[in-house]
């Protein structure tokens, strides 16, 4: 392991959507396969490497309650998109010679591992990358809460929010050509400021465990490896300064 990572152990976000790239519906294998090789490459450095997956691109929860379908149903269907989701990620990450691991909070013996904390853990140190599939189990909470529950879990040192855009903007930079971009910010700012970093629980846990969010662009090649590597990339949310 290269002794000059600012990030050795960390859990990387990815949403339904950047799996699924400009389709409108399901999963773009070109854009995982792509996913896949940039992952390959922060391990080959050194990096344990955790991923929770959403479900977006299959089926949206929260969406489906909206038009009227039953939310705890709704959000069980979308715990199951994540699975799916995981699965063509676990199948491109060994096709570019990673062992990998999916732990689903939904236990589904036959696809995947029950989530357990420990093995997880172990999973890492022995140079395996883990996909935590299934949200928390539970409805009513977002795959980003997963995300910093997990992460705080098995003690990643950040989380990796990946997104479209180069990070943070004062407004959408897609409608907005005036919106600012932020390149650091604090939880408090984020949750005042109602940004669209991860919703309020998910930014909620990691301010209260001190773990930072960096938010960064997904579709620039590279960028994983340049913020494990400590170079500014994207937007960094952490405490205030003492």
């Amino acid at each position: 392991m290269r002794g000059d990572l600012r990030f050795k152990r960390i859990l990387l976000k990815l949403s339904g959507e950047a799996l699924g790239g400009e389709l409108q519906y399901g999963i773009d294998h070109n854009v995982v396969d792509d996913i896949a090789q940039e992952i390959h490459e922060i391990h080959t450095m050194g990096v344990e490497v955790t991923i929770v997956v959403g479900g977006g691109n299959i089926f949206r929860g929260a969406a489906a309650a909206a038009a009227g379908m039953e939310r705890t149903n709704a959000d069980y269907m979308g715990m199951l998109g994540t699975v799916i989701n995981a699965l063509a990620l676990q199948h491109a990450l060994e096709k570019a010679g990673l062992a990998t691991r999916v732990q689903s909070a939904i236990h589904m013996a036959e696809l995947c591992e029950p989530y357990i904390r420990r093995r997880a853990i172990r999973h890492m140190e022995k140079g395996r990358v883990v996909i935590f599939a299934g949200g928390t189990g539970n409805p009513y909470f977002t795959t980003d809460t997963t995300a910093s529950l997990r992460a705080i879990e098995v003690g990643a040192q950040c989380i990796l929010k990946a997104t479209n855009v180069d990070g943070v903007f004062s407004a959408d930079p897609h409608q907005d050509d005036t919106a600012e971009f932020i390149d650091q910010l604090t939880y408090i700012e984020v949750l005042n400021r109602q940004l669209a970093v991860m919703d309020t629980t998910a930014v909620s846990l990691c301010m209260d465990n001190n773990l930072p969010i960096i938010v960064f662009n997904l579709l620039k090649p590279g960028n994983i490896r340049r913020v494990v590597e400590g170079k500014q990339v994207g937007t960094l949310v952490k405490a205030a300064e003492v």
